[in-house]
Order: structure tokens, then sequence, then C-alpha cells
């Protein structure tokens, strides 16, 4: 997968996840975390816990699990970002001047 690829996909999963933001469909998990009680925390304590996890599959050396947790961690990252108004761009932006 080339960079256009890793990007097109970010976008697609970004541009869901903003959908997601604005219908609240009643069966969606993505939804939830925008409506559940804890508000952000509930997004933040998804994060911390699919940390551990990767932590503990790189102990490990579980490649399949490393990346079902690393795409667990971006999952819940590009959902704090909508929740925070931010967007891909914005991380893209950070990354790029960390080259």
């Amino acid at each position: 997968m080339d960079d256009t690829d890793t990007d097109a996909v970010l976008d697609e999963l970004f541009a869901v996840i903003e959908d997601r933001k604005e219908r609240l469909p009643e069966d969606s998990y993505t939804a939830s975390l925008f409506t559940h009680e804890k508000g952000e925390n509930a997004v933040l304590e998804k994060l911390g816990e699919e940390t551990t996890e990767l932590v503990l599959a790189a102990k490990d050396d579980d490649h399949e699990e490393i990346g079902h947790e690393a795409a667990d961690i971006v999952y819940h990252l590009l959902v704090l970002l909508a929740m925070k108004d931010m967007d891909v761009a914005d991380l893209r932006s950070e990354l790029r001047e960390r080259r």
C-alpha cells in the first residue's frame, strides 16, 4: 500500500466517522461513542485500553494482533479528532512538521 492508498483509507474512515457523528444511527458503535454518558471519556478509555493491548501484543511479538490493535488505536484516535472538531488534515499537518 502506497501513501496515496493510506491517505484514501484514512480519509474514507474519517468520512464515515463524521457521518456517524452527524446522523447518530442507533445501531452504530461509532455513534454510540459520540452519545455515551461518559462523554469523551469513553473514547479516552478505549484509547488507553487499546494502547495497553498493543503493548502486550508487541511484547508477545504477535504480528497479527499488533496490526489489529494498531488499527483500533487509529480508529479511536480519529473518533477523538472528530469529537474535538479536528480532522485528518490536522493530523497530517502535525506529522509533516515532524519530518
